[in-house]
């Protein structure tokens, strides 16, 4: 439900400096139009009500006059195409305009229309209509969906002034049908009349009325600005060219009786100019360009209330007003040129397409070197930066240097800054570059889990970086964990994927229980090793936390059974040691091996 803006009793004692004959005062008098579409309409009176003291036509409900109708006016039209159509009724944002459309060939059965709008015009818009607000205002509430149409429907537009002002509107068809059949989307054949439909027109054109009528005696031609039709002195020719917006009639006198009559409205519109726009000159890397940042330029001092601006690929595009680029344009490496078209909103015909400007899109360095460089401890410098330049960017770097590359030997965080400069433009990207010092990798320790004849070896790296390990002669694995390593002698080796070293190391797998129980009942009375036959000449040692050597057995000994010099041990942890002869006949201590066990009793 609207919300009424009052004093509509007004209505029906107000007088507009309105064109007459463009008001209808009821449905069967409705104004046929087609696709020269007239402007600048009025309504005065409320005429017949149409709706027989209806509640209701669709969204159209009576005013305070107790009648769907308050000071209306009608108009019909017929298809000539099938499509998308639209149209947009332009008013005076301080006034209230309502409009039904009936899809109905005769007026004693319209039906419900199939648009509608009763919305009021709180919000102080331009327009209303079917199909899109010409402004670009997609929260006007005053639109209905577009309406898809087939060639020979016959549609009633009741356009209904429910405000105390009332200065008129205007009507301009739009939708895709008016570019697919822009001179047959609606049939003029519904016209008849001497001197034709109403004629909009641009103040830039000349428009010749033709009322040329054979065996005519006379012809007299009148003019109505809204004060009545007055004679045009001297105009006595079957032609008048006329250059301002007035109902205009002519008189032909026949032969013999009836003479004809016949009135047409001719509207003009201020055509629009297209000011000189600047070159455009923009770096790529920002992806789009604003196009809507040029309609000043355009415009000039015209104004954007009453202008729209559009632009295009091609001249041929900006001429018929096709193909809109949008205002939020992807731009491209290279020149392009952008035609610009200026239409008035009042009347798209009313148009200029006479300027364009060149759209360069300036590329921006694309920087894709390494950001992450390790450097080694010993390194007399490393190459950092663009290793392959273009010659035409300049380069310079936060420490100072002007070229493309640098030798770095100290770490640290280095930006580089690649500018593209042209025409005073400069397209610049940075990227940084962190190096950082690769320390080269350190065995810490061995972890040997299970301590089975299958066993599962960690090596424990003593340093943060990137590193491969591999066991023995085996492929290299990021993982340092090795599985299903046999006991015996082995190699593990470290290498920085970084190029800072490689270290290897032999290491001794062997198992052993971690408890054992020396009761004399036959089940683990004795601690041993297993896998130790797989050194040569091996030498086990064990000692009590304190050091002392306890027991020293070798590869073919049975086991420890607990006793020092034949006297049982208390129950404690214990530490051994293994030794062995290496390839050079040389007796080594094995590494990562000093582990303890449990003796419980």
């Amino acid at each position: 439900m609207r919300i009424p803006l009052g004093f509509l009793v007004i209505f029906l004692l107000f007088s507009l400096n309105v064109v007459r004959a463009q008001v209808a005062e009821d449905c069967l008098n409705a104004i046929p139009i087609c696709n020269n579409t007239p402007v600048n309409g009025g309504t005065q009176g409320y005429g017949v009500d149409d709706f027989d003291n209806a509640p209701e036509s669709g969204c159209l409900e009576p005013t305070i006059t107790g009648y769907i109708e308050s000071n209306s006016a009608w108009y019909r039209f017929r298809t000539g195409a099938s499509g998308q159509l639209g149209f947009n009724i332009g008013f005076d944002t301080s006034e209230d305009w309502d409009f039904a459309l009936y899809r109905a060939s005769d007026c004693d059965s319209l039906g419900d229309p199939v648009r509608c709008n009763f919305f009021d015009n709180s919000d102080e818009d331009a327009y209303m209509g079917v199909g899109e607000d010409p402004t670009g205002n997609t929260a006007n509430v005053q639109y209905e969906e577009w309406i898809q149409v087939e060639p020979g429907e016959d549609y009633y537009l009741l356009i209904n002034n429910f405000s105390n002002n009332n200065s008129g509107f205007s009507i301009q068809f739009s939708g895709q049908i008016f570019e697919t059949n822009p001179n047959d989307a609606l049939d003029c054949s519904i016209i008849d009349n001497l001197l034709g439909a109403p004629i909009a027109a641009c103040d830039n054109e000349t428009i010749i009325l033709d009322a040329t009528t054979t065996n005519a005696l006379s012809y007299t031609w009148y003019t109505d600005t809204g004060m009545g039709y007055q004679v045009i002195p001297g105009e006595t020719a079957p032609t008048l060219t006329v250059n301002s917006s007035a109902m205009y009639r002519v008189q032909v006198e026949m032969p013999a009786p009836p003479n004809i009559i016949s009135e047409v409205q001719v509207a003009f519109s201020i055509a629009p100019v297209t000011n000189p726009l600047a070159d455009e000159t923009v770096c790529v890397e920002n992806g789009t360009f604003d196009l809507e940042q040029k309609d000043s330029e355009a415009l000039g001092a015209q104004d954007p209330a009453t202008h729209s601006v559009s632009y295009h690929s091609s001249q041929a595009d900006a001429d018929s007003g096709t193909n809109v680029l949008p205002k939020n344009y992807t731009i491209t490496s290279g020149t392009e040129t952008i035609y610009v078209r200026v239409s008035s909103l009042d009347n798209p015909r009313c148009y200029d397409a006479t300027e364009q400007f060149t759209l360069e899109g300036l590329v921006t360095p694309d920087l894709n070197f390494d950001d992450q460089v390790f450097i080694c401890e010993d390194t007399s410098g490393e190459l950092i930066g663009e290793l392959y330049p273009n010659a035409q960017y300049t380069y310079q770097w936060d420490s100072g240097e002007t070229t493309p590359s640098i030798s770095v030997t100290q770490p640290g965080d280095y930006t580089l800054t690649v500018t593209n400069t042209t025409g005073g433009l400069a397209c610049a990207a940075s990227r940084t570059v962190t190096v950082t010092v690769s320390d080269p990798p350190l065995i810490s320790e061995v972890l040997i889990d299970d301590l089975q004849t299958a066993n599962t070896v960690e090596i424990v790296n003593g340093v943060e970086g990137d590193f491969e390990y591999r066991l023995d002669e085996g492929p290299f694995q990021a993982s340092p964990v090795f599985r299903e390593v046999s006991p015996g002698m082995h190699t593990v080796t470290i290498n920085d994927l970084n190029g800072c070293g490689t270290v290897t190391e032999t290491i001794i797998v062997v198992g052993f229980s971690t408890f054992f129980t020396p009761n004399g009942d036959g089940a683990n009375d004795y601690w041993q090793i297993v896998g130790i036959e797989t050194l040569r000449e091996p030498v086990v040692q064990i000692f009590d936390r304190f050091g002392k050597l306890l027991f020293v057995m070798e590869e073919d000994y049975l086991g420890w059974d607990g006793t020092y010099n034949g006297i049982p041990v208390p129950s404690s942890d214990y530490w051994f040691k293994v030794s062995f002869l290496d390839e050079n006949e040389q007796r080594v201590e094995a590494k990562y091996v000093n582990n303890h066990f449990s003796l419980r009793r």
